[in-house]
């Protein structure tokens, strides 16, 4: 049974644009055996929050989205054995972000290092996770290839950028103006790619000599998708990753038997269902490398949670350079 209206949330009663949200009570969240309710500091606006608010399923209404936020554990199940109330956390669920507290799986919370911001922390398991088995687990990233990361400017492109300059490949990255690129410069960008100024396909295969990039990461999709396709290199390897760009167009993907090439979609919920032995410790990792410094997260604008419209309409004016996160 819910509890007796106690909390605030960011809920709407149909999707569409984002003036849907409604700051209201809601029914407090019910601590699970096998889970953790978690307080929430800080939520971490992701792609597919917008997208779900726009015309996703909803859990009832009112429905309160978000896939990731971070905080500090404030109840324990039985079952849920390696939490503690007052630890700090980031976790990530299906729903339910956009609220003053949140229950979730603690198989799906990790553990804040000492000394690591809520803020920060908040922005790390679904874009740096992502991005990390983009490049690596499928997209068998090796030192000297080249890259090309779509959406540079995002969260998940610039963890992108970043992973795999520290790995040693050449970075190509694609955004909307050359201030936005002159920034991703600084984060290990090679060369940037003005897509509302030229072809990024010519362009890309100019910088690589008329070869075109080993891998392409694309979380836009639709026609974007298809010249990711057209342009990777011979044997080359296309991972998409989201449909960003919201278009209509169902791309055309008979280039790649010509050529040789490999496209895998990725979905880092369903690793973190049936490979969490493997999920678990590569996030733990990054939440470790933020603290250290050698992995930037970068943080636009934060909006009280009362303001998740005016958040989401933000993101969907591509004025935002990194993370947008609310605050309850």
């Amino acid at each position: 049974m819910l509890r007796s209206a106690a909390m605030k949330a960011a809920v709407y009663y149909e999707t569409g644009s984002p003036d849907v949200f409604r700051y209201e009570e809601v029914d407090e969240p019910v601590c699970a055996r096998d889970g953790v309710v978690i307080d929430v500091k800080a939520v971490s606006i992701e792609g597919g929050d917008t997208l779900n608010r726009l015309a996703g399923e909803m859990a009832g209404k009112p429905h309160v989205v978000g896939y990731q936020c971070a905080g500090v554990v404030s109840e324990v199940g039985p079952d849920a054995r390696d939490r503690q109330v007052g630890e700090s956390v980031v976790c990530i669920g299906f729903h339910g972000s956009h609220a003053q507290r949140r229950a979730v799986p603690a198989a799906t919370t990790w553990t804040l290092p000492e000394g690591l911001d809520v803020e920060r922390a908040a922005c790390v398991p679904i874009p740096v996770g992502t991005a990390d088995d983009c490049l690596f687990e499928f997209g068998d990233l090796q030192a000297g290839e080249t890259v090309l990361v779509h959406a540079g400017a995002g969260g998940v492109g610039l963890a992108a950028i970043q992973l795999a300059k520290q790995a040693g490949a050449t970075v190509l990255a694609t955004a909307s103006s050359k201030e936005r690129l002159a920034r991703l410069e600084s984060f290990g960008m090679d060369h940037g790619i003005d897509y509302t100024k030229s072809d990024f396909v010519a362009e890309a295969r100019a910088l690589t000599g008329g070869r075109g990039p080993d891998l392409v990461v694309d979380s836009v999709g639709g026609r974007t998708l298809e010249q990711s396709v057209e342009c990777a290199a011979y044997r080359g390897r296309i991972i998409t990753v989201g449909d960003a760009g919201r278009g209509s167009v169902v791309p055309d993907v008979s280039g790649l038997r010509a050529n040789n090439k490999r496209l895998t979609g990725v979905f880092l919920g369903a690793e973190v269902f049936f490979n969490p032995s493997r999920v678990r410790p590569m996030i733990q990792r990054h939440l470790d490398r933020v603290l250290a410094g050698d992995l930037q997260i970068v943080i636009d604008r934060t909006y009280p949670l009362a303001e998740a419209a005016e958040a989401h309409a933000y993101i969907e004016s591509r004025q935002a350079f990194g993370r947008v996160l609310l605050i309850p």
